[in-house]
């Protein structure tokens, strides 16, 4: 093994963490392209907002008809009590307990239909939140959806250059030298380490100086301690 070789070892290992590095982003982005998962969150939490509202609105009507009935039914009994068709005491005296009571119900009733309409406010407010949240997380999702594309699309035309080079440089290296790179690079991922100031920068440990010697002189030299292959700039 030459210096030579050595440095264009160096040079494949470089070249194959920049594909692996971009076909896992090529992966990651992909997998992320069209998917609406925070989208139909936001959408989610919009019905269900919608739906709370229907059901209170639902609750106001009702207290309100109520609260309409009681009145109804005050109105008649007063225009029976003050109309003076009934003179009988105990009956007007009933009349006016009806009355009575019916007007405590409607108080209560008002108060019901009061809190209704508090109830439907708030929960108009929420929904518009909601709304609001849901058109920005909307505008947002095509925004990444349009970037996602384009750095889609770059990186495959990167990688559509990076691989036959990676080819033509794997090309110029001996079969064998090869085949122990891609040994040692299944075993430890990074399969060449570069040596500074005599200490192997992968384990760190400092080299001796026969082992630099060799290292030097072009011989198929591995590290004593990682096994990488030794490469001296």
């Amino acid at each position: 093994m030459s210096t030579e070789t050595t440095r264009q070892l160096f040079q494949l290992q470089e070249l194959d963490t920049e594909i692996e590095q971009k076909e896992q982003s090529l992966a990651s982005k992909t997998g992320q392209l069209g998917n609406r998962e925070a989208l139909d969150a936001a959408m989610q939490k919009v019905s269900g907002g919608q739906k709370h509202l229907e059901d209170l609105k639902r609750q106001r009507h009702d207290a309100e008809w109520q609260v309409d009935d009681v009145l109804s039914k005050i109105k008649a009994a007063e225009e029976q009590l003050y109309g003076g068709k009934v003179t009988n005491p105990k009956e007007l005296s009933s009349l006016q307990h009806e009355i009575n009571t019916l007007k405590s119900r409607s108080s209560e009733l008002q108060d019901k239909a009061l809190g209704a309409i508090e109830l439907v406010e708030v929960a108009e407010k929420s929904v518009a939140a909601a709304n609001a949240e849901y058109k920005a997380a909307e505008e947002d999702w095509h925004r990444q959806q349009k970037q996602l594309a384009g750095d889609i699309e770059q990186l495959k035309v990167s990688l559509d250059e990076l691989k036959p080079e990676r080819a033509q440089l794997a090309g110029q290296i001996d079969v064998s030298v090869v085949a122990l790179y891609k040994k040692i690079k299944q075993q430890k991922k990074q399969a060449v380490a570069r040596v500074e100031q005599g200490i192997c920068r992968a384990c760190r440990i400092s080299l001796s100086a026969s082992a630099l010697q060799r290292a030097r002189s072009g011989q198929p030299v591995q590290c004593g301690t990682c096994g990488r292959i030794l490469y001296i700039p």
